[in-house]
Formats: C-alpha cells, structure tokens, sequence
C-alpha cells in the first residue's frame, strides 16, 4: 500500500494527533468519511448516467437507420 509499513503509519497518525488533537480528530474523520461516501456516490451516478445516455443513443440510432432496400 503505497509502500507504507506500519512504522511510517504509526510516525503519520502522531503528527496528525499532534497538529490537530484528540477533540478534532473524531470531527476530521468524519468530514473524510461524509466526503469520501460523496464522491463514490457522484461516481456511482456518472456511471448510471453514462449506462443510459449509451442506451438512449444506441435506441436512436436504430430509429434512424434507413430501412435496407432489398
């Protein structure tokens, strides 16, 4: 994982306690995780989005096609 071993975890999680102290940490953990559920949920919606544009365009396509003289 990014070449991090549990030392250099453990060295990050000190500095973050130390520059924000143990009454901010539960705050700033939670306004990580609310942020983080947000961009995996606007991710999760382009792709939806994206699933029916495609089926719009490919159901338009075949509504256009002139019909195959023969």
């Amino acid at each position: 994982m990014f070449g991090l071993g549990i030392p250099e975890l453990l060295i990050i999680l000190v500095v973050v306690l130390v520059i924000f102290g143990p009454k901010k940490l539960p705050e700033l953990g939670k306004a990580i995780g609310s942020t983080l559920r947000e961009l995996r949920k606007s991710n999760q919606g382009d792709d939806e989005t994206k699933d029916k544009d495609e089926a719009k365009v490919g159901a338009t396509k075949k509504e256009d096609d002139p019909p195959a003289a023969g």
